[in-house]
Parts: C-alpha cells; sequence; structure tokens
C-alpha cells in the first residue's frame, strides 16, 4: 500500500488537527504543504492556515461527524499555486487578519513587511508589532474589504513599516533597546519594561518597579513600543 506523503490523499476530506497546547480543530483539509496547512470551518465559516511546526497530529474524521457537516467552500481567501508558510504570509499583506500565537493570544491586523524569522504587523489596537514566525500557531484571514473592529477605511490607515528593518527578530529587538517595549502583548506586568540589552539569546528587561527580568529570547513572541 502507497505510504501516505504530506495529506495529499486527504484533501476534501474533513480532519481532526491537535495543536501544541491541547488545542483541537476540525474542519475540511482545504491544501496542504511542505510546512502548512489549510482547513476550512465550516462552523464558523473560516480558513485555518496552521503552520506544521505546531501540529502535534491529524485523522481523518468519520463523515458523520456533526462539527464537520458543512459544504467545502467556493474558494480560498489566499490562493497559490503551492503553498509554504513564507507563501502565505506574502500572499496576506493587504488582507485582515487574525494571528493567533503560542500563549493564548491573539493579534488583528495586517502583514505588511516578511523577513527572515519575524514579520511587522500593524494592528489598530497595537500599531506596528513584530512577530516570530516561529510562534504563530494560525493565521485566520478575513473577507476582501473587512476592516478591524468594523472601522471606516478613513479611519484605519495603514502606516509603512520602518525605513530599516534587521533581517532577523534577535538584531530587530535589539534595534530597540533602551526603549520602553511591551512584550507578547503585555499579558503579564513583567513583560512591559525598558528593553535594556539583547544579548547571547537572552533578553533583559527592568519593569516598573524597577526589577530585572532575564527572558529566553526563543520564547519571546512579540514586541511592540507604547
Amino acid at each position: 500500500m502507497e505510504m501516505l506523503i504530506d495529506f495529499v490523499q486527504l484533501i476534501g476530506k474533513n480532519v481532526e488537527i491537535e495543536i501544541s497546547g491541547g488545542i483541537f480543530h476540525k474542519g475540511m483539509l482545504i491544501d496542504s504543504g511542505l510546512d502548512i496547512v489549510v482547513i476550512y470551518v465550516g462552523k464558523t465559516n473560516s480558513f485555518l492556515y496552521i503552520p506544521f511546526v505546531h501540529i502535534q497530529r491529524l485523522r481523518e474524521l468519520p463523515t458523520w461527524d456533526e462539527d464537520t457537516t458543512y459544504d467545502s467552500p467556493s474558494e480560498k481567501p489566499i490562493e497559490a499555486e503551492a503553498i509554504s508558510y513564507r507563501k502565505i504570509l506574502m500572499n496576506a499583506k493587504g488582507l485582515f487578519v487574525k494571528v493567533y500565537v503560542s500563549g493564548n493570544q491573539s493579534f488583528y491586523g495586517y502583514v505588511s513587511s516578511i523577513m527572515n524569522d519575524y514579520f511587522v504587523f500593524h494592528s489598530p489596537a497595537h500599531k506596528t508589532m513584530f512577530i516570530s514566525m516561529n510562534h504563530v500557531k494560525w493565521l485566520i484571514p478575513y473577507p476582501q474589504n473587512t476592516t478591524p473592529y468594523a472601522l471606516e477605511n478613513e479611519k484605519f490607515q495603514l502606516v509603512p513599516p520602518p525605513s530599516s528593518l534587521a533581517r532577523s527578530f534577535e538584531e530587530q529587538l535589539k534595534r530597540l533597546e533602551n526603549q520602553l517595549v511591551i512584550l507578547d502583548g503585555g499579558n503579564n506586568p513583567e513583560k512591559i519594561g525598558l528593553l535594556q540589552k539583547v544579548h547571547n539569546n537572552k533578553v533583559i528587561l527592568v519593569t516598573a518597579e524597577g526589577e530585572t527580568i532575564f527572558r529566553n529570547l526563543e520564547h519571546v513572541k512579540s514586541i511592540h513600543l507604547p
């Protein structure tokens, strides 16, 4: 029997995907690439673009599963002949998207630039953000002409990315040294403070109370200025 390779034989089938952190998604497998899969969740009428690095397991569901009894979508919001994580990010430029990162955090806005291991994200709530590609669990594009928080186009203007961007996430963080920053959306007071130093894969942050916190750069998901 031929071995199942890259889920090609499961395209058009209903599947369940387990993602790191004990998160489960059910939907129709729409597309599959070397490092990303796409499922359509009929219950919410949404497409989830899931980097393979966070997938723990994937299995086909029985046809009678009540959570997946939805018609096939007519078209995908992001089209690409041969999909990859980077290509999807490139094609997502200009679309309103939801980016879900590790730690149960979602950001809403627009991808503006893609670098080696991070991308620049413009959010109405957080302004310009730098998000590590390694921590994106899934991305959901919204339909054309949809705007964040139902803002009118004239009230929501994209801010051009900084003219000079570093190629790597670590180098970009170094450019923010000696500035007040917010890590990972600021969901913890210890992630808001003065970025004192980035060195040897460590981030040194001084909190509002003057405490010095050392963080492993590998676990920093996003950074932005207040």
